[in-house]
């Protein structure tokens, strides 16, 4: 069974697996009534191991995964009722993933005898940092600089679980860091600041800069982050993307992108109702203005942003001027009457399964608020043609693991320090075009994170975009010079 909350039920999920260690008579009817305790339980059995076997006792492992925490703990208790049956031990399968950490260094150089260490180490090193000094930018060629990005939180928003500091947010940097790693061979690093200071911030970042050739901003909160963006990428001569924003925004137009093509609308045509105006949602909004959507309306926990509001900083205030065309007000839920997409990035349970029946024909639902989005997947689904989520149990997983190795691998590769709205475009349109026409569904408008083939298409796109910019540049200067020939 499945254990239900209010009005949903949640599945068992790899997150939450346990491996309980338990001892019984042994006799085989033993494995059976623990197998059968966990169903009964609502646990889902995944491995079921005899660790040892004695005459007259049985030593098994019984690994099974849950819904959360509580019901990890649930589960222990139904199994330890069992009659004969004592639990040794209950172990967190996720904890023990994060055992000592998830990242190591690793050389690239043999270090086996002393001819090794005189050309990795003194004395011939000596002769490579000379080099670097008479010409910086050979860093990039002879130090790790460029594959190398730098992972940059403070800590203040991390996942759904707000301002919990840096040593809390570190588990999701290195996280980051592998998956960099995993699908693109970026090499990157957690850098968790002890400090919330805007200033501090932003010159720490700048001071630890020369290690690196890029710096992935992450988790930090709004608005903060928007200025803490801006000033890096003004005083840096690398690339600074902030994934919470800019790598969401990439994944949400890949995937709006393809559920366009599944319920037959043009984007020039569409409204789009946005849930959430913070990093991710401004971010959003800014690249769907981009593409030439027919209307956006931005919404905060107050309801629809409109110019004649008070009190809002710079960010929402270009929301309010640039989208809302029509003169919307009124709550979310009243914004969403007659449009054709939802896309929400703000809190769970906001909609109801009514609000979602409002929407016009054919629409399309991103609620993206984890780990429980702004309305019921399932009951979106029954009114809804296209749903996504961000979670990894539900179909049309919105993740930003397509989009951010890919784009910094790009990024690298063309040696810019410029991130444009043609480069995210260009990633959003790889992602999308990664789901072959013909096994494109309703519940397949986004390429699985696994999908080898991603990475590569999106670093392509970038390098090509970076390209284009820098030939643009490039002309602009030489139309520039002309001109000032010809006044001169």
């Amino acid at each position: 069974m499945e254990i239900k909350v209010g009005h949903k039920t949640t599945p068992p999920t790899p997150g939450y697996s346990i491996t309980m260690r338990v001892e019984g008579p042994a006799d085989t009817a033993v494995t059976s009534a623990i197998a059968a305790a966990i169903g009964e339980a609502g646990g889902a059995l995944t491995a079921l191991d005899v660790a040892e076997h004695r005459a007259a006792r049985l030593v098994v492992d019984a690994t099974c995964d849950a819904r959360d925490a509580d019901h990890a703990e649930q589960i222990g208790k139904v199994v330890a009722a069992v009659p004969g049956v004592t639990v040794l031990k209950v172990s967190d399968r996720t904890f023990l993933v994060h055992l000592g950490g998830k990242l190591e260094v690793t050389p690239k150089v043999q270090l086996k005898h002393r001819d090794d260490l005189s050309r990795a180490y003194t004395p011939g090193v000596a002769r490579v940092c000379t080099a670097i000094a008479e010409n910086p930018a050979d860093a990039r060629r002879l130090t790790i600089k460029r594959n190398t990005v730098a992972v940059v939180t403070d800590g203040s928003a991390v996942l759904g679980l707000g301002n919990i500091g840096p040593e809390a947010a570190l588990p999701v940097m290195e996280g980051k860091a592998a998956l960099f790693k995993q699908f693109a061979d970026v090499d990157a690093w957690p850098v968790c600041l002890d400090t919330q200071d805007t200033d501090e911030i932003v010159s720490v970042v700048r001071a630890l800069a020369p290690v690196y050739g890029g710096i992935n901003l992450e988790d930090i909160s709004a608005p903060r982050c928007f200025e803490i963006e801006a000033r890096l990428r003004e005083a840096l001569d690398i690339p600074v993307f902030h994934d919470d924003q800019h790598g969401t925004a990439i994944v949400v137009l890949a995937a709006l992108t393809n559920a366009l093509r599944v319920v037959g609308k043009r984007i020039e045509d569409i409204t789009i109702v946005v849930s959430g105006v913070g990093a991710a949602g401004h971010a959003i909004i800014r690249l769907l203005h981009r593409q030439g959507v027919g209307e956006i309306i931005g919404c905060d926990r107050h309801g629809v942003l409109n110019p004649e509001q008070e009190g809002m900083d710079d960010f929402r205030r270009w929301i309010a001027d640039n989208t809302n065309c029509s003169g919307r007000r009124g709550t979310l839920k009243e914004a969403l009457g007659g449009a054709d997409v939802f896309i929400g990035v703000s809190a769970p349970n906001l909609l109801t399964e009514e609000n979602i029946a409002a929407m016009d024909e054919g629409a399309i639902v991103f609620a993206l608020a984890n780990p429980d989005p702004e309305v019921d997947p399932v009951a979106a689904g029954r009114h809804a043609a296209v749903v996504a989520t961000g979670r990894s149990d539900y179909p049309n997983q919105i993740n930003n693991v397509l989009a951010f190795p890919g784009f910094f691998r790009g990024l690298l590769d063309a040696g810019v320090s410029d991130i444009t709205g043609e480069m995210m475009t260009a990633a959003a349109r790889a992602i999308a075009a990664a789901v072959p026409p013909r096994q494109l569904s309703a519940g397949y408008i986004v390429p699985s994170v696994f999908d080898a083939s991603v990475a590569p298409a999106v670093a392509a796109a970038v390098r090509e975009a970076a390209a284009a910019h820098t030939t643009a540049n490039d002309r602009d200067q030489d139309r520039a010079g002309l001109s000032g020939g010809n006044n001169a």
